[in-house]
């Protein structure tokens, strides 16, 4: 059996600007042996972020100074660290919102602190585990991908992609022709993470659209199958 990859020693940064709720939610995470640095508005949050480093960004959306999803933009833009959504916000718009701007998944107020414990676990094994002795060099058409440098180039040039956003353009490449519908897209990139929110997929295809100079009107790499899902077209042909 494959061995699990290691999640000790996680460093994490909350940003949280109900100060009561954001201690709580520290506690109990270190109480699990996950080390939380605290932030409390949205130029705080940035300063932490560029500060140092981190293994994964809770992250909430309604925040003093800068918002969450103008926070999320720009710790998306220096680096590649999981990014989960904090909002009490329930509405669809909205949290694929915040997957456009660049987070790999969100949680809802009021949520299950063991909930966000796997959550947090999930990503980070998720984050770490990619390489080891399957790494190879993926290719489909105009596509490279190398799943153990976690790269990808169109055409020969880099593209940056999130973690997430990886997983789903490899599970297209290692699929090419097959439709792949949402439910099984989930199942493929989101690891263990649980209750998950399906239509989160259209937020993430629509971002590895843009990166990929795939014009989302009409898209000639990822093509969607209404009713189906998601596939990866002839990419010789584009």
């Amino acid at each position: 059996m494959e061995a699990q990859p290691d999640v000790g020693g996680i460093s994490l940064l909350l940003v949280e600007d109900d100060e009561k709720l954001a201690r709580i939610t520290a506690q109990y995470l270190e109480s699990h042996g996950i080390h939380v640095e605290l932030a409390f508005d949205g130029p705080q949050a940035l300063a932490s972020a560029k500060r140092q480093s981190f293994d994964l960004v809770l992250l909430d959306i309604m925040l003093p100074g800068r918002d969450g999803l103008e926070v999320c933009r720009a710790i998306r833009q220096r680096q590649d660290v999981p990014i989960v959504m904090l909002t009490a916000r329930a509405e669809e718009a909205d949290r694929v919102l915040g997957l456009e701007s660049g987070a790999d998944d969100y949680v809802t107020k009021p949520f299950s602190s063991r909930e966000l414990l796997a959550r947090i676990r999930a990503h980070v094994r998720r984050a770490r585990g990619r390489t080891g002795p399957a790494e190879k060099v993926l290719r489909a058409g105009r596509l490279t991908l190398d799943t153990g440098a976690l790269t990808v180039t169109v055409d020969d040039k880099p593209i940056a992609l999130t973690g997430y956003e990886f997983a789903l353009l490899r599970a297209f490449v290692e699929r090419p022709g097959r439709v792949l519908s949402r439910e099984q897209l989930l199942d493929i990139a989101k690891g263990s993470a649980e209750d998950a929110f399906d239509r989160s997929i259209d937020g993430h295809i629509s971002r590895l659209r843009h990166k990929l100079g795939d014009d989302p009107r009409h898209p000639r790499l990822l093509k969607t199958v209404r009713g189906a899902g998601y596939v990866l077209a002839d990419t010789d042909d584009n």
